[in-house]
């Protein structure tokens, strides 16, 4: 599976006998899959089947998705109102023997009020069911437009947070390289300070002092944040490399990579080592920010 973005847009219209439609469909990021349809009056029962065939499809993301129908050609029908008609009827065999018995000319019935009306013609069942069909395949195919749009994105973004990764991984190693990390180099920054403290003071007691010297220097090893960013590292890779809806683990390890960064920052006892944790947050913001981006 690849990695799918969250933002994205498609468009598909097409014609059902003499009706046009026409699905737009527009994703932003969001936090769950929320779908807001905009449908035609008296299409409303179409509603329950366009949402299956969303979450089917996606799982995160802001959906406005929107149908337009219009008739292309319009068709008029007259209808005979017969009860209207009978009564004109009856008033003129009822009449005979007093007005002219003529027959009914069309134009006289189309004259009386309510004996005919006109109005748009109905569809059929059978052609009301081949419409609503068309336009749920044109939903299908528009939400596999947006779909391949996503993908695409979803693509770039993976390239980009490979990149991140990538920093990551050099700056740790930077980390784990510096001289300020051997034991030997925390051995005698401590023991100039011990020092200087006796100096100062000779009623410090200097077992107790070398003790919290030792501590000291156990809790300033950064050992296990670099093996856990190394982990992060390849956990990362391993999400990007299987896609899919992975965007809410990525957010998860973005995190622990910025906890780690933070302690380390928080632990160095060398400059070089603080700048690199420094530049280590910075670029695990920015892979975070393309994180909310992903599905």
């Amino acid at each position: 599976m690849v990695l799918q973005s969250m933002t994205g847009f498609a468009r598909r219209e097409g014609t059902s006998g003499r009706s046009r439609w026409a699905w737009e469909l527009r994703s932003v990021n969001g936090k769950g899959l929320d779908a807001r349809l905009r449908l035609p009056s008296g299409l409303e029962r179409l509603e329950t089947d366009v949402r299956k065939l969303i979450t089917d499809r996606f799982s995160r993301g802001n959906l406005q998705v929107g149908l337009s129908v219009s008739v292309d050609e319009s068709r008029v029908e007259a209808v005979v109102n017969q009860g209207a008609l009978a009564t004109v009827l009856a008033l003129r065999d009822q009449l005979a023997g007093i007005i002219d018995p003529a027959p009914l000319r069309l134009d006289t019935l189309l004259g009386i009020r309510g004996i005919v009306e006109f109005k748009e013609a109905e569809e059929s069942e059978d052609a009301l069911a081949a419409r609503d069909a068309d336009i749920m395949a044109g939903l299908e195919a528009a939400l596999a437009d947006l779909s391949e749009m996503r993908s695409q994105e979803g693509r770039a973004l993976g390239q980009i947070l490979l990149g991140h990764v990538a920093t990551i991984e050099t700056l740790t190693a930077v980390v784990e390289r510096d001289p300020s990390r051997s034991p030997q180099e925390i051995a005698a920054k401590l023991a100039t300070q011990v020092s200087m403290l006796l100096d100062g003071a000779a009623s410090l007691d200097r077992d107790r002092l070398h003790a919290e010297a030792a501590l000291i220097a156990t809790r300033a090893d950064l050992r296990e944040e670099i093996d856990r960013l190394k982990a992060h590292v390849v956990a990362a890779r391993d999400l990007i490399a299987k896609g899919g809806p992975v965007g809410r683990k990525l957010d998860f390890l973005a995190q622990e990579f910025n906890r780690e960064s933070n302690t380390i920052c928080s632990k160095s006892n060398s400059a070089a080592v603080t700048a690199a944790g420094i530049e280590l947050k910075v670029v695990i913001d920015q892979f975070r920010e393309q994180v909310q981006n992903l599905e």
